[in-house]
């Protein structure tokens, strides 16, 4: 039995969603405000620099020039260089553009181990992050996945769409098994416009969680990996003879858990974890572990220092 199966197992299956009703309340309502306030104030200006793009035509600022081709604008021919050096040049200028935003959330049933803590954890994070990206005008996609894309709240922009993403996120509930490298392929063929792909998941991926990731590298995406993490993953409280329950498959097995066994594991689960943030931090990719006894606003700020809202 491998860390990944073992970690996903349980002495009881876990118990029915609790907490949706308050899960957005008048009070995480008001600290989604803030965390935009303090985005737009604290990460504005690095957030408008990183999507200026170069086009031809009036736009916020000059850039630089490209040749004249056959089809381009006359209007924005550079004629005074024209008339020193004989060369039809194009003005370009810089102009700011909306960034795709996709929030990937893992709905697999290892999400909902341990009283549903991970996955209300992250429906909080993922209405933050929509939140913050709906406030700056960009386009927000909310997917959730398991061995496929499960569900897709299409693309949409303007904070008052955010009471469309909490009603998207209460209608979602873990279930089912977890493959993100056959679920992010649908992704990709789904979404041919690329952008800003926060993937919330534990990462309990039995064909193993590099392949999820990769997808969205080669398929041109920037990935930025939240990697939800439960204490409790790490110390499960069991000892003595139990049947534990995977809550994917539906398998059970007769274990005896002894405090060897126990540490063996703790040390398997914790090279875990270091193993998926050395290979992010050697692919590149953003990566936040997110601990959910954190509060989520909190987590937030971590995520916007790390520059997962900037692209």
């Amino acid at each position: 039995m491998g860390l990944r199966d073992l970690i996903r197992r349980s002495s009881l299956p876990p118990p029915s969603i609790r907490g949706e009703d308050d899960l957005f309340d008048d009070e995480f309502q008001r600290k989604l405000e803030y965390l935009a306030l303090v985005s737009r104030r604290v990460f504005g200006g690095r957030l408008r620099a990183e999507r200026r793009t170069k086009k031809s035509g009036s736009g916020i600022e000059f850039a630089d020039h490209r040749d004249y081709v056959p089809g381009d604008d006359f209007r924005y021919l550079d004629w005074n260089i024209y008339q020193r050096l004989g060369r039809l040049l194009l003005r370009l200028y810089e102009e700011e553009e909306d960034l795709s935003i996709y929030v990937i959330l893992d709905m697999s049933s290892s999400m909902g181990f341990g009283r549903n803590k991970k996955v209300l954890y992250a429906k909080r994070m993922a209405a933050a992050l929509a939140y913050i990206g709906l406030a700056n005008l960009d386009r927000v996609t909310l997917v959730t996945t398991t061995d496929h894309v499960m569900d897709r709240m299409p693309a949409t922009r303007g904070k008052q769409r955010i009471f469309k993403v909490f009603q998207f996120l209460r209608s979602v509930h873990p279930d089912g098994t977890t493959d993100l490298g056959q679920a992010l392929k649908a992704f990709v063929s789904q979404h041919k416009r690329r952008g800003l792909a926060i993937l919330l998941s534990d990462l309990y991926d039995p064909e193993g969680f590099e392949a999820g990731i990769n997808v969205l590298r080669y398929n041109k995406f920037e990935p930025f990996v939240l990697h939800l993490l439960d204490a409790q993953d790490g110390k499960p409280p069991v000892r003595g003879d139990v049947r534990v329950y995977d809550c994917e498959t539906g398998e059970e097995r007769e274990v005896t858990v002894t405090s060897r066994v126990l540490e063996k594991y703790r040390e398997a689960y914790e090279k875990y974890v270091d193993d998926v943030r050395l290979f992010c931090t050697a692919k590149q990719v953003a990566y936040v572990p997110a601990d959910i006894h954190v509060p989520f606003d909190d987590m937030v700020l971590r995520v916007l220092r790390r520059g997962g809202m900037v692209g």
